[in-house]
């Protein structure tokens, strides 16, 4: 592949460049995962190990999303605190499944983890129209209490083993759990994948791993891209963020499902 063959210089600029398009993603639609990972595999990073460089390197792109929900997140302060055990019970299980299987496993598996992250993707406007007119009526926090932490710890695990599409998958969670409004849970969203992410990241960082310079380079890019999403959020068309996601999305599960 040609660009296996680049120098070192060119294939940095390139992860560098595939940072910032991750980060300007989180920033507006989510999604970064979606082009950081897919990067280091052109690039000829094996896939376990471009997964977890992935994870640690985009971690910082998710503190705009926190930043824009900070009203929110007051809000429910003791909801978010109460479930950061899980979070983090959840993600250290997902990365130790990761690291106790194999890269041939991984690789086998992930297209599949890819293609319904993508679906998953391309569908979330919809599933937030839809939770969005949902109504829960006066159902108190505990009844849903038990489900809310017990779908937020499988995500949790999910997040940590893999985690495109985990932005999606805590807002359904949490939108058939809680009656708060959109905006509410999108924040709890935001804050609750920054946990997972930074959990999975702190297991890969001890344990190794990693394309030390793709992640030296995507945590300074992903990170200017995130302050960029956050300001061209409101300029930009999530729309269009969200049709390159997915068309990336889509090029690489069809690229990894025939070698």
């Amino acid at each position: 592949m040609l660009a296996t063959s680049l120098p070192l210089g060119w294939r940095l600029l390139i992860v560098a460049a595939s940072g910032v398009a991750a980060g300007v993603a989180n920033g507006i639609a989510g999604g970064g995962t979606f082009l950081s990972f897919p990067t280091l595999l052109a690039l000829g990073v094996p896939s376990l190990q471009a997964n977890v460089s992935s994870t640690v390197g985009i971690v910082p792109s998710s503190l705009g999303g926190v930043r824009g929900f900070r009203r929110e997140l007051r809000l429910h302060h003791a909801l978010l605190k109460s479930l950061v055990p899980t979070c983090v019970m959840g993600s250290v299980a997902g990365t130790a499944a990761l690291l106790v299987g194999s890269n041939k496993s991984f690789t086998s598996v992930v297209p599949w983890l890819i293609g319904a992250a993508t679906v998953l993707f391309a569908l979330a406007p919809q599933v937030t129209k839809l939770l969005e007119r949902r109504r829960l009526g006066d159902h108190p926090l505990r009844v849903r209490r038990k489900t809310l932490f017990i779908g937020v710890f499988l995500a949790s695990v999910y997040g940590g083993y893999f985690g495109a599409g985990l932005g999606i998958v805590l807002l359904a969670v949490m939108a058939l759990t809680l009656p708060f409004e959109i905006y509410e849970i999108q924040g709890l969203r935001s804050a609750l994948a920054m946990i997972i992410n930074a959990v999975a990241a702190l297991v890969f960082v001890i344990r190794g791993h990693l394309d030390v310079s793709a992640v030296v380079v995507l945590l300074v890019s992903s990170f200017v891209g995130g302050l960029l999403g956050t300001y061209l959020i409101r300029r930009v068309s999530p729309k269009i963020v969200r049709m390159l996601v997915v068309l990336v999305g889509l090029g690489t599960t069809i690229k990894l499902a025939i070698g």
